[in-house]
């Protein structure tokens, strides 16, 4: 896994602390046998971007994009996280809040971005980190690292300032790669910013 901004223990997972709302379900999942049905919440982590299934506690209201702790300590809404999720097992709803809430989680953590861009290094001989983010190819890549070992960048908006010919923004070009690297799409056997699902249901 080709971690820059996310860097966990080697074989380790990686725990979320926070996480925003995409879907709260009051009375459970509809495909569950109605006595068996519990409110649950779909959520997506603040740190690792990782896809949660969330059971609140009783008598809790959870709204669309409400960020919840989700850690170890003493949690205000959240009774425990039942387990993490893959994209397909999201909800309608979910899916459709999902680009919204990994934006505003890049805008939440620009300087970790900003970081990345000054900081990634390559991968092998041929291929570099830029190099999987949409947009960037050898050429763009190059005007990348002249212009920051010029002066290291301070913004998503100063890289898209600086670098001549770059046809989306930075934050466009980290919200893709978070969205394809979630739904498995990604032409390449790296990742940036999810950690590798290992699936499994985990209680905590």
């Amino acid at each position: 896994m080709v971690e820059i901004l996310y860097k966990q223990p080697k074989g380790k997972r990686a725990y979320e602390e926070y996480a925003l709302i995409l879907d709260f379900l009051p009375y459970g999942r509809a495909e569950e046998p109605p006595h068996k049905r519990q409110p649950v919440a779909q959520a997506i982590g603040k740190d690792f971007f990782v896809l949660l299934e969330l059971a609140p506690k009783e008598g809790a209201f959870l709204e669309l994009h409400e960020e919840v702790y989700v850690g170890r300590g003493k949690r205000d809404k959240i009774h425990h996280v039942n387990r993490r999720l893959r994209y397909d097992e999201l909800t309608a709803t979910a899916r459709e809040e999902l680009p919204h809430a990994v934006e505003k989680i890049i805008e939440d953590n620009e300087e970790d971005f900003v970081r990345f861009f000054n900081e990634a290094r390559p991968i092998t001989p041929r291929l570099h980190q830029l190099e999987l983010l949409p947009g960037i190819g050898r050429k763009t890549l190059e005007r990348i690292l002249e212009e920051r070992e010029k002066e290291p960048f301070e913004s998503l908006d100063d890289i898209k300032e600086r670098v001549k010919g770059l046809r989306m923004h930075p934050r466009d070009m980290i919200k893709e790669r978070v969205l394809a690297e979630l739904k498995g799409e990604t032409r390449d056997k790296y990742r940036l910013f999810v950690p590798e699902f290992r699936g499994g249901r985990k209680r905590r």
